[in-house]
């Protein structure tokens, strides 16, 4: 928390106060403090343990009979700890719903991440490795995704926002021509923004003033000089007053470029390209936004995210990382206030998109469709901001690229819980399939996670695989990869084991050390351990369909409540190194 008198002046600079006043909540860490400004906060609520196989069915959603609509909103490289700007919905969902604490995105960047949610797959089977050529949308299938298979179940569904990375000018794989007047199988509803490359198009996706979009296979650039997250709240609103006038349930996928960095340029943009202190360029590159909330967290902002407090050395010593992180050297003043201010500027463009996120809820309580609605919220894959020396970026298997948000609310799930289990973006899509009583439209690598959803975590017991595919690598022939990965990890409720295409293989005792600052790889105290994440290592690396939920040896495996202990422990160390 703020000091008083600090809290004062965020509250008269940009109204901040109730964000503050919700940090205990959005920051997953220590219970309130008795006595404390934190008691403001609705106290967290008991949830019994649940049990039951991976598949295990849970209640059925509203009583009336009726197939729950089911609303997806997803932000772009958005981080955990950025829930904390979007009032509108901690009050809806958050206050309202469970969060889950350990959910995160296997392939941490933009393409593969959307890829895996709409076939339930990890990368290497959907085979989109990347955004750039020869991969992003042009690799990408979709003749059977999510929309395919509730649209054959009987679902109207609506798709909004961002695609996949160079939808537009790539060609489709299903129609064999440019994608920017193509409409996805499956889609009733389809207002997809388009990527920068289409000769004919003015604008793109990452220009926040001027984003054309493809709806219903007529290209509309009629939105030029309007805020994209204005236009894209719109379009969901519109959607969902449609929606709600059929007799059908509804699927939504409602996507935001927000935060991710995007034009026009403005005034108080840091430097795009700084020097670090071994003359190597450093990408800072932030979010267009409205003027209105220009200047809205600088009271509460201080430093980087992913800086610790009190200006102390990102990480003071990097030689147990892979070379990448080596070459990093420690940021600069100019670097630290750059990544300060692009923070700030995440900040205050995932605010505008809670706003839009609000008005979506408004409308579906006006037409009463909130009450048959599973609403999720959850990001692509999260993003660096400090941490490890990395001024910015993501693709890294460490926790601040790794995690994402995720918030439910719904049937059932109406009241404010936590959740420890753990969830995936391919676990979110195995759960909607579940809500929608739908067949996957591939062979499913992840497990539905209803059964924690409606009756209590059942605990960690098995592996979160994590994969990546960077520059450092290519072309070495290493034992066990395969494709263009050059990193290929496995994630445990305690450890974080991550085998790189290199040779410099890490290993993180995340009880021990939840900042990831000593790799602990190859010491005779983790032998044993070691061995085992190794055998699950080979077994998951390339897994698909029911070998991704062969169960974790005894070792690895923790109950609900060694989970819950150890998340919180974990969270509650990463509030007090970073919370502001």
């Amino acid at each position: 928390m703020l000091p008083r008198s600090r809290l004062s002046r965020a509250v008269l600079a940009g109204g901040v106060g109730v964000v503050l006043l919700a940090a205990a909540l959005l920051l997953p860490g220590p219970s309130p403090v008795p006595g404390s400004a934190d008691e403001l906060v609705p106290g967290r609520t008991a949830v019994p343990v649940g049990s039951g196989g991976a598949g295990a069915a849970a209640t059925s959603a509203p009583e009336r009979g009726r197939k729950p609509n089911i609303v997806v909103v997803m932000a772009d490289d958005m981080r955990v700890d950025e829930l904390r700007f979007m009032p509108a919905l901690r009050a809806t969902v958050v206050q309202h719903g469970l969060t889950f604490q350990n959910s995160f995105s296997p392939y941490p960047l933009c393409c593969p991440a959307r890829a895996s949610f709409l076939t339930g797959q990890y990368a290497h089977n959907h085979r989109v490795f990347s955004h750039e050529d020869p991969y992003g949308y042009g690799a990408f299938d979709d003749s059977r995704t999510l929309a395919t298979s509730l649209r054959d179940t009987g679902y109207t569904t609506g798709f909004v926002g961002k695609y996949l990375n160079r939808y537009g000018p790539a060609r489709s794989r299903v129609s064999g021509r440019p994608s920017f007047r193509y409409v996805p199988r499956g889609w009733d509803d389809w207002r997809a923004s388009i990527d920068p490359g289409v000769p004919s198009v003015r604008g793109s996706t990452y220009h926040y003033m001027d984003t054309p979009f493809n709806v219903n296979g007529r290209v509309d650039e009629s939105h030029r000089g309007t805020y994209s997250s204005f236009v894209v709240g719109s379009f969901s609103v519109d959607m969902a007053r449609s929606f709600s006038r059929r007799a059908k349930p509804f699927f939504m996928y409602v996507n935001y470029v927000a935060p991710h960095f995007g034009g026009p340029t403005e005034p108080d943009d840091p430097p795009r390209f700084l020097t670090d202190a071994r003359g190597r360029p450093q990408d800072v590159r932030t979010p267009a936004r409205p003027r209105s909330v220009r200047g809205r967290f600088d009271g509460l902002i201080n430093r980087g995210a992913g800086l610790p407090r009190g200006g102390g050395p990102s990480e003071r010593d990097i030689s147990d990382k892979p070379r990448s992180f080596r070459i990093q050297p420690e940021l600069s003043a100019r670097e630290r206030a750059a990544v300060r201010t692009m923070t700030r500027q995440r900040a205050e463009a995932v605010y505008v998109m809670d706003q839009q996120i609000g008005r979506l809820v408004k409308e579906l309580k006006r037409s009463g469709e909130w009450r048959d609605t599973v609403f999720m919220f959850t990001s692509d894959n999260g993003y660096f901001l400090g941490e490890h020396r990395r001024r910015s970026g993501k693709v890294r298997a460490h926790e601040p690229s790794l995690r994402v948000p995720f918030v439910v609310t719904g049937p059932g799930m109406r009241r404010h819980a936590d959740r420890f289990d753990p969830i995936t973006t391919i676990d979110v899509s195995a759960t909607i399939l579940d809500l929608g009583n739908a067949r996957p439209p591939l062979r499913a690598d992840g497990t539905s996670r209803l059964t924690t959803m409606r009756r209590g975590d059942r605990g960690w017991v098995t592996p979160v695989v994590d994969e990546a595919t960077g520059t450092e690598g290519r072309g070495i022939r290493s034992p066990g990869f395969s494709g263009p990965r050059t990193s290929i990890g496995v994630r445990t409720a305690r450890y974080s084991y991550i085998r790189n295409r290199t040779g410099e293989h890490e290993l993180y005792d995340l009880v021990r050390d939840p900042l990831q600052l000593q790799n602990v790889h190859g010491r005779r105290a983790y032998r044993a351990v070691e061995q085992d994440l190794h055998r699950v290592w080979w077994r998951s690396r390339s897994c698909a369909g029911d070998t991704c939920r062969v169960p974790l040896p005894a070792s690895l495996r923790a109950t609900s409540q060694q989970t819950a202990t150890m998340t919180r422990a974990y969270w509650r160390k990463v509030t007090r190194v970073y919370g502001f």
